[in-house]
């Protein structure tokens, strides 16, 4: 377990002697998203992945946090001064946010289906007042076959990882909504980013996140955009190889 600011939280580290690259899951699963992507990765560099609060093996947060301020002190605690990131989703929020907070600390950024804070676009109040009506009736089995509907079309039903991976995650969007503090705006500052970039849009993401994801891809300067059409909000699952193999083209000579 890694201390962190008001809690610990679980990480997992490859060790070896390649550059680091530390691994950020999305808001719709745990770190376990990463686990067919990992061995390939583990083959030229150092990897790092953990649980956000509250997602799969880390406590859920009982104060205040940031998840760009979690992700420093895993840095810290791991005496890491640069490290690569790999984001998908929230996690892709997360490595940009840290990336312009401290630009000397990130070699390179690889956003697979990214976040980003301060993009309005990404926010839809149906499917939010969907999730709190499920929520409040305490249906599970709702929330996880919206879910599916929403971020897993490209699965073959029953799609039982997919599944297993929401139930996992769904909780902790609630333990957590009390307790995070959102980090600053980035949309708008895109432009500031000078690391080795690459955005990975899915063709059968939402349309607002992959029009989200394709504008950010001509924000970021120099950065690489990638399409994986058959794909959805879950790529490492759905074609982990070619994740793998793209993630390692912009890590390249990092250190």
């Amino acid at each position: 377990m890694v201390p962190v600011k008001n809690g610990e939280i679980w990480a997992d580290d490859t060790g070896g002697d390649g550059p680091p690259l530390v691994l950020l899951h999305p808001g719709i699963a745990d770190s376990d998203v990463w686990d067919a992507v990992v061995p390939t990765l583990a083959r030229h560099h150092r990897v790092i992945r953990y649980d956000a609060r509250g997602y799969g093996r880390s406590p859920a947060p009982t104060a205040a946090y940031s998840q760009a301020e979690d992700l420093a002190a895993v840095l810290g605690h791991l005496g890491l001064e640069r490290a690569a990131l790999a984001g998908t989703s929230m996690g892709g929020a997360t490595a940009i946010n840290l990336a312009l907070d401290t630009p000397d600390r990130v070699t390179a950024l690889a956003l697979v289906c990214p976040g980003v804070t301060g993009c309005p676009e990404l926010t839809s109040p149906a499917l939010t007042d969907e999730i709190g009506a499920l929520a409040r009736a305490g249906d599970m089995d709702g929330l996880v076959a919206l879910a599916l509907r929403t971020w897993a079309a490209a699965g073959t039903p029953p799609d039982t990882e997919a599944a297993g991976l929401l139930r996992r995650a769904i909780p902790a969007w609630f333990s957590t909504y009390p307790h995070q503090v959102a980090d600053a705006p980035a949309y708008d500052r895109l432009g500031e980013l000078r690391q080795p970039s690459l955005v990975v849009v899915a063709g059968r993401d939402q349309p607002e996140v992959v029009r989200c994801n394709e504008e950010m891809a001509t924000r970021i300067p120099g950065c690489r955009l990638e399409r994986l059409p058959d794909c959805d909000h879950l790529p490492t699952l759905r074609d982990p190889q070619t994740v793998a193999r793209l993630i390692l083209e912009v890590t390249s000579g990092t250190s």
